[in-house]
């Protein structure tokens, strides 16, 4: 081989190599920056709610107020997209001014509600949109006595409206209320004790000051469901449990399965203070917090389990959760 046709064949053979090198760098470059990226949801006390074929994620979050996500399908969650910075209540537009815990929103005719905790009162925001911005035309608290979070607005088969919610009185207990028709408050002397700590999961510290929290109501036949969490949520041993009762007002019988969703069943620590919610197969989930691992309480994360209501030997429904199911929520990276 002539010395011109050795430089030309090592040329060619230098082109290839940059070619496949360049080739095998477009690959690692893509799969590191265009391969989307994901983080786990921290929202804690939080809910969903699904308008218009989205679904919306809403929590206790900051103390400016209450951020949302959005998903179509329960798995990629953007956000916050709410409409004021990524916030869909945002302090100043109603009440409170610090402690934003626990919303819940739900909608009624062509208006969306929010009812929410902050300065450990309840008061209720409404907006034209679940991405907010959720306002009060007149900033205030609900009417009661003493510290209220937690709320919970369940509306009966007749289109009677009940306040769920928990006053702190010697532990946290679950109260209930009649609404005013148009939710501008609750009546008064309608109020009634519906649950309070009364078995050894609900306080497996011995404190003297025992916690059930977090209220979500559901009708199912004639029965009325109560999912509630028990311990202080700072306790590994957070964990949710059931009642059921003929009447809003209860009287509740706890169920012998409880606690149905716990550090046990999931293996992680802190599994509570969530919404039940229907996805659009008509399939029913949990959204929860969990603990931010099991060395560290917070952040707290958000994460989803099924439930499904199956019938016992008795031919009651019993609220049965699918541990296989259980997932972190997650958002992609922006």
């Amino acid at each position: 081989m002539n010395k011109l046709k050795y430089v030309f064949f090592l040329t060619f053979i230098y082109g290839i190599f940059q070619q496949q090198v360049f080739a095998n760098s477009k690959c690692f470059f893509a799969d590191r920056l265009i391969k989307p990226q994901t983080e786990t949801i921290y929202l804690a006390d939080p809910t969903i709610f699904l308008d218009k074929g989205i679904y919306y994620l809403y929590g206790t979050s900051s103390e400016q107020g209450f951020l949302v996500y959005q998903s179509r399908d329960l798995k990629k969650w953007v956000g916050p997209a709410g409409k004021t910075n990524g916030f869909a209540l945002a302090k100043g537009d109603a009440y409170g001014s610090k402690g934003f815990w626990a919303p819940q929103v739900f909608k009624i005719g062509n208006t969306y509600y929010m009812a929410y905790t902050a300065d450990e009162h309840i008061a209720i925001a409404q907006s034209d949109s679940p991405r907010g911005p959720f306002k009060q035309k007149e900033i205030k608290a609900l009417s009661g006595v003493g510290k209220q979070i937690d709320p919970f607005v369940f509306r009966d088969n007749d289109g009677k409206f009940y306040l769920y919610h928990v006053r702190l009185t010697a532990g946290n207990r679950i109260f209930v209320a009649r609404m005013k028709d148009d939710l501008s408050d609750i009546l008064p002397e309608t109020v009634k004790e519906c649950i309070t700590a009364t078995q050894d999961w609900e306080n497996t510290a011995k404190t003297n000051w025992p916690v059930t929290e977090g209220p979500t109501v559901i009708k199912k036949g004639s029965l009325c469901y109560l999912i509630y969490s028990a311990n202080d949520f700072r306790n590994p041993d957070y964990a949710v449990g059931y009642a059921t009762s003929k009447s809003p007002f209860g009287p509740w019988e706890k169920s012998n399965k409880n606690p149905i969703i716990s550090k046990t069943l999931l293996k992680i620590n802190g599994t509570g203070h969530g919404d039940l919610f229907t996805d659009k197969k008509g399939n029913m989930h949990y959204v929860f917090h969990t603990h931010h691992s099991n060395t560290q309480v917070s952040p707290r994360a958000t994460a989803l389990v099924s439930v499904k209501f199956v019938k016992d030997s008795s031919n009651v429904f019993q609220l049965v959760v699918d541990p296989a199911s259980f997932r972190f929520m997650q958002v992609k990276k922006q």
